[in-house]
């Protein structure tokens, strides 16, 4: 009886579906590569991690329109997106960075705070895409920037990386890195109930 339910809901799923499906894997390898430059020291695992991170962002984008090309969208299909968002725009950019160096203290304190904002973000979506929505039944526009924006913040720190350093500073005894602001900066944006971007 069990199996039978479980092939059902594999059957429930739509092609966009899948591409959301492959976002998560994608953030999820992401986080293995991180984990893995940890371990060894190669470059090579942090670089990779970033551009599976560019991967999940290119089926986010494609689970969306193939979503309103088949007329296929769902509840479901909804918070698969928000579950794969977290990790490949939350968790994953947050890892990667502190695998890079922005490791003391405070640069976790605002990775946890990025992390927190966008799973925020994404549940105060949820809440709200149908109150958004109105009668035409589509979202119009997204309150604070979409977690996905997160790419750009973790570009930054992999270009940091690339040329030697993510800024170290040291005030007043902290030390922080000047590439954990950024993800500061981008969590605040996430939760900004000021900014409106209207959606495509």
């Amino acid at each position: 009886m069990r199996e039978r339910k479980h092939f059902s809901m594999v059957r429930s799923l739509h092609v966009a579906d899948c591409f959301t499906i492959a976002n998560g894997v994608c953030g999820s390898l992401a986080i293995f590569q991180a984990m893995k430059f940890v371990g060894t020291g190669d470059a090579y695992h942090l670089y990779l991690a970033f551009a599976l991170i560019v991967v999940a962002l290119f089926c986010d984008v494609f689970d969306g329109l193939v979503a309103r090309w088949r007329h296929s969208a769902s509840a479901m299909g909804r918070e698969l997106d928000s579950l794969a968002d977290v990790i490949s725009f939350g968790v994953a950019p947050a890892a990667i960075a502190f695998a890079a160096g922005a490791s003391s203290w405070l640069d976790q304190v605002l990775l946890l705070y990025f992390t927190a904002c966008g799973v925020s973000r994404l549940a105060r979506f949820n809440v709200t895409a149908e109150s958004l929505s109105g009668t035409t039944g589509k979202v119009k526009y997204f309150e604070g920037t979409p977690i996905p924006t997160s790419v750009i913040p973790l570009g930054i720190v992999i270009l940091g990386f690339s040329v030697g350093g993510l800024f170290q500073i040291r005030l007043f005894g902290l030390t922080l890195h000047a590439a954990a602001l950024l993800y500061l900066i981008s969590g605040s944006l996430m939760i900004s109930k000021t900014l409106r971007i209207t959606k495509p």
